[in-house]
C-alpha cells in the first residue's frame, strides 16, 4: 500500500508539472521571421503565440542592433485573436533589428524572449 501511494503521489506531481509548463504562451510565429531579412521595411510586426494573451500586460519592443530603441505605439492584440499581437512600425531603414517580447498568458504566466531580423539595403 505504501508503494502505491508514493507512486500515485509522484505521478500527480508529474501530472502537474506538465500542466505547468504547457501553462505559457511561447512563441509560435513571428513576421518578420526569426533571424530572417525582408526586401523592404515591414509595415508591423505580427506575433503569434502558442495560447492566449493578455495585452494590457504584454508588449513588444524594437530597437536597431546597436541597442537604440525605436519609438513605436503600444502593441494591440489582433482582433479576434487572443493569440497575437501587432506592433505598427514606422519606415526603418535597411540594417538588423531586435525584437523584443513579453507575455502575460490568460492563464497569468509570464514568458519574454527576443529575435532579431533584417532589412536588406
Amino acid at each position: 500500500m505504501r508503494r502505491f501511494l508514493l507512486h500515485f503521489v509522484a505521478m500527480v506531481a508529474i501530472g502537474m508539472a506538465a500542466m505547468t509548463a504547457l501553462a505559457h504562451a511561447f512563441l509560435d510565429q513571428a513576421v518578420p521571421p526569426v533571424d530572417g531579412t525582408v526586401a523592404s521595411s515591414p509595415k508591423e510586426i505580427r506575433l503569434t503565440f502558442s495560447e492566449g494573451v493578455e495585452p494590457r500586460f504584454s508588449g513588444i519592443e524594437l530597437a536597431t542592433s546597436d541597442g537604440r530603441a525605436i519609438a513605436t505605439a503600444p502593441a494591440t492584440p489582433e482582433p479576434g485573436d487572443t493569440k497575437q499581437l501587432v506592433l505598427v512600425l514606422p519606415p526603418l531603414a535597411p540594417g538588423r533589428y531586435k525584437v523584443s517580447w513579453h507575455v502575460v498568458s490568460v492563464d497569468t504566466h509570464r514568458t519574454e524572449g527576443a529575435y532579431s531580423f533584417a532589412v536588406a539595403p
